[in-house]
């Protein structure tokens, strides 16, 4: 963050600027997504974790299978998911912040959903899917990304996403939603400093970037 710091007492101007940066930095922004009307995916936020939290965690949210991520992290790069006929080790700990959610089949069976939006506006969309016998959705996993046109009703959804944003003039915005049992979609990140775009489902996005930069400068 000292870098931030030097480039505002420079005056350079950054997108998005470092209140962004800084906000959207730690996951625990999806409180207040929540907060603002946002439909997250339940999450259980703790300093730490262990094979207590993680039983709890199944019982609070009425499941067999939870997913226990960093606070601060990307690319599913430390991520655990346990269940209970394969819970963590005794001993075992997070070591960190954490934040518990249940695990979702859909991210499985149907896949995870990206929306990007320029300037507010909805840019393309993408459907991740995880590779077999695998649950996460990243490349780095094996993960693999499509084209997807969302229907009216999901990208509304994550339009209220982008609503429910503290900040009024993003250059962009990347928002990865999961369905819920219920068949809503759920946020599980809004990313407003995300350096992967997936402009190959995109083809507009370099103009749309474009346009958008040269109307900030």
């Amino acid at each position: 963050m000292s870098r931030l710091e030097e480039l505002e007492a420079q005056d350079i101007a950054v997108c998005n600027p470092p209140p962004v940066v800084r906000w959207n930095a730690e996951k625990r922004y999806l409180r207040e997504l929540e907060r603002r009307g946002a439909t997250v995916v339940p999450t259980l936020w703790l300093d730490d974790a262990g094979p207590r939290d993680v039983l709890a965690a199944m019982d609070q949210f009425g499941v067999d299978r939870v997913v226990v991520k960093r606070q601060v992290g990307a690319g599913g790069l430390g991520q655990h998911s346990f269940a209970r006929n394969a819970l963590p080790e005794d001993g075992w700990k997070m070591g960190r912040p954490c934040m518990v959610q249940p695990f979702l089949p859909s991210v499985v069976e149907e896949g995870e959903y990206t929306f990007l939006f320029v300037d507010g506006d909805f840019s393309h969309g993408v459907l991740k899917r995880a590779a077999e016998g695998e649950y996460r959705i990243q490349s780095l996993y094996g993960g693999t990304e499509s084209d997807y046109s969302p229907t009216p009703e999901d990208l509304a959804r994550a339009e209220a996403v982008v609503a429910a944003l503290p900040f009024d003039d993003l250059l962009y915005c990347r928002i990865d939603m999961a369905r819920l049992p219920t068949g809503e979609l759920a946020v599980m990140e809004a990313e407003a400093i995300e350096p992967y775009l997936y402009p190959e489902q995109g083809p507009d996005l370099g103009k749309r970037l474009a346009s958008a930069i040269l109307a900030r400068i």
